[in-house]
């Protein structure tokens, strides 16, 4: 697939707790006969969906396998630690990774965060889901440490979250296959980094007419200088008579 070829849709992946309802929007004002098609994709599965072209596009969760990816980091999500309401840790504004060491913490298949060291008391068994394990923790079963946004995909009434000041975060990125940079995907890489819809980063533009020069009659004609008449300057003296001696009265 070349840069200068349009697909008749374009198709954008995206992962649990990523919105891209302000980008689909500014695309369909900028871009009305090119439809978007929306793909829900997990975490672990969007960087497939992008190398075997399923999307042309698609927000992911880093780290990702970026050797035949393109990926333009967008922001960083506050990590936050799900409780039920009447839980002690419902009292404070933030904890840390410490305060969660008496308690069993899922660590679901689908977990996005890199950890070096687990946080609390590993459970029996790993949840499949992070949907599954906000399940469990309503059952009062354990806690669940996720980035902001999915806390508040999964939310619940008898649930609440507090911010988990020194465990890891979620970076969601905009992606996509390195060798099928295309326009289309250019003019979305436009749109999420905010340019205005006059920007040529990336597109062909048509040349630029020569500006039209002033005509030599318009050069010609400039304003005289101040206080000249437009006639010569130079004043042509007059001639001075000669003096001859003065005649002696007789």
């Amino acid at each position: 697939m070349t840069g200068s070829e349009a697909p008749s849709s374009f198709r954008l992946a995206y992962v649990p707790g990523v919105i891209p309802a302000k980008w689909v929007r500014i695309w369909q004002e900028r871009l009305p006969d090119i439809p978007l098609e929306l793909v829900m994709a997990t975490a672990a599965d969007a960087p497939g969906m992008l190398r075997g072209l399923d999307a042309d596009a698609g927000f992911v969760r880093l780290p990702i396998d970026r050797t035949d990816l393109s990926a333009i980091p967008l922001y960083t999500e506050t990590t936050v630690v799900v409780v039920p309401k009447d839980h002690l840790m419902a009292a404070a504004e933030e904890v840390s990774v410490a305060d969660l060491a008496d308690d069993v913490v899922f660590h679901p298949l689908d977990d996005t965060l890199d950890w070096e060291e687990l946080p609390g008391r590993p459970a029996i068994e790993r949840p499949a889901t992070t949907a599954d394990a906000v399940e469990l923790v309503a059952a009062g079963v354990g806690l669940l440490v996720v980035p902001q946004s999915l806390a508040r995909l999964h939310h619940r009434k008898d649930l609440t979250y507090r911010t988990v000041v020194d465990a890891p975060q979620s970076r969601v990125a905009l992606s996509w296959r390195e060798d099928t940079t295309t326009d289309r995907v250019e003019d979305f890489i436009g749109i999420v980094r905010g340019r205005t819809v006059n920007s040529t980063r990336g597109r062909t533009q048509p040349q630029a007419q020569p500006k039209k020069q002033r005509s030599d009659d318009g050069a010609a004609r400039r304003k005289p200088a101040a206080g000249s008449s437009g006639r010569a300057s130079a004043k042509t003296p007059r001639p001075t008579a000669k003096r001859g001696k003065p005649r002696r009265r007789s």
